[in-house]
């Protein structure tokens, strides 16, 4: 038997046995399951099906890859890390943004293209908590995900804003649209001011990654794109903050309707 070692980092869970049997318990959340490229695929049958049948994400990588990360632990080429907490389902998250249309509080959510800094989003979920953000969406592959660093620093909204995993951020996109939510990407090209837009719409916000911003066909799919303007010589803010400025204003325009209606 393969045990979990008490080395290494808490989040993590080392060993094909190991593995297996937490994706069978099913009590807590893998986030992704890491194999060694040159491990036979007989051998660990089981868990590669269990895993596809559970829709966690496999990446195979070279040995070197997991010895540098992990130093002496011995993993036996696999390596399976744990989420700080459960995903929503996506489909029912965007049911659940569906009855928010035509109501006070219409729909408000948050589509994270590749962001990678375990800081940054914490402090996404954060923000989206404190805005009453109704929940984000994140690409399943080249992308953080609830990690105990989101986690402690997102300092507890971990637990109250759902996070759901997508596989096609531009599928996500027709999805939102399907159900008349208008998708707003924001990019420093963009010709409208993120204050000229009518954020009392059903609103999802696309934010891209800290160095690259949207993927062209994220950037294509939207409805429209939206800057916020700066005055230095850096070309954009901070995800994390672009994402404050962009709820809040969102929350502002809100808030000014619903004490106009009064």
């Amino acid at each position: 038997m393969t045990s979990r070692p008490n080395r290494g980092p808490q989040d993590l869970i080392y060993g094909p046995n190991a593995v297996l049997e937490a994706l069978r318990a099913g009590k807590r959340q893998i986030e992704t399951i890491t194999i060694l490229e040159s491990a036979r695929p007989d051998r660990l049958r089981p868990l590669l099906d269990l895993a596809r049948e559970k829709g966690v994400p496999v990446h195979r990588v070279p040995r070197l890859d997991i010895d540098r990360s992990l130093g002496d632990v011995r993993h036996q080429g696999v390596v399976a890390r744990v989420a700080a907490a459960r995903y929503a389902d996506a489909d029912e998250l965007l049911d659940q943004l569906e009855t928010k249309i035509g109501t006070d509080d219409p729909p408000l959510v948050l589509g994270l293209d590749g962001v990678e800094d375990p800081r940054n989003m914490g402090s996404i979920l954060r923000t989206a908590e404190c805005s009453g953000a109704h929940g984000i969406f994140i690409a399943e592959r080249r992308a953080v995900g609830l990690t105990s660093v989101v986690a402690k620093v997102a300092a507890g909204a971990i637990e109250y804003v759902p996070v759901a995993r997508v596989t096609n951020l531009s599928r996500l996109i027709e999805q939102l649209k399907e159900r008349n939510i208008w998708v707003v990407g924001a990019a420093a090209e963009a010709t409208q001011l993120y204050t000229d837009w009518d954020w009392q719409l059903p609103s999802a916000i696309f934010l891209g990654s800290e160095g690259h911003g949207l993927h062209r066909l994220v950037r294509e799919h939207c409805d429209t794109l939206v800057r916020i303007p700066v005055s230095g010589k850096l070309e954009s803010l901070n995800v994390s903050v672009a994402a404050g400025v962009l709820l809040y204003e969102a929350r502002r325009q809100r808030t000014l309707n619903l004490k106009g209606e009064k």
